[in-house]
């Protein structure tokens, strides 16, 4: 069993409403073979909400208390996103999943690559919070720009 980002299957779950289809994402989910998650939604955000970056640092740096998740108007949500990561953590443990494939670029779920925190569309090499506790607990995370060959789909 991996989880797989809700928005990757298909779900309107994007802080602006929108989904992130991957169809081969949305085929594993249908062969049962993956459960969709939603960190941000896990951790109680709403849909559609306020963009938000990680200010100071990268979902590490978030993890140690170094770094915080702040919305475009200057909330501060950072409590939001470690009880979405956490929540996502105990949901792969009770599945038994030691896989994720995460949604790239998100606070939460950027595997390579985040915001740089100014809110200007420049990404950076970096990790989201739920990322980083998913690999800090030996679960491999994959993202929808390297999960085919990862784990050598043939859908």
């Amino acid at each position: 069993m991996i989880l797989v980002s809700s928005c990757l299957a298909g779900f309107a779950v994007r802080y602006n409403g929108t989904d992130s289809l991957e169809d081969n994402v949305r085929t594993l989910l249908e062969r049962g073979e993956a459960i969709a998650v939603c960190p941000e939604l896990m951790g109680g955000f709403v849909t559609p909400r306020e963009p938000a970056e990680i200010v100071g640092g990268n979902g590490d740096d978030v993890l140690d208390g170094f770094a915080r998740v702040i919305e475009r108007s200057g909330a501060d949500v950072t409590e939001l996103y470690l009880r979405g990561a956490q929540l996502t953590l105990e949901q792969a443990r009770e599945t038994g999943a030691d896989t994720v494939i995460l949604k790239e670029n998100s606070p939460s779920c950027g595997s390579l690559a985040i915001y740089n925190g100014d809110f200007a569309g420049i990404k950076v090499d970096g990790r989201g919070v739920t990322s980083a506790l998913l690999r800090r607990h030996g679960i491999r995370v994959l993202s929808e720009n390297n999960y085919r060959e990862a784990l050598k789909l043939t859908i």
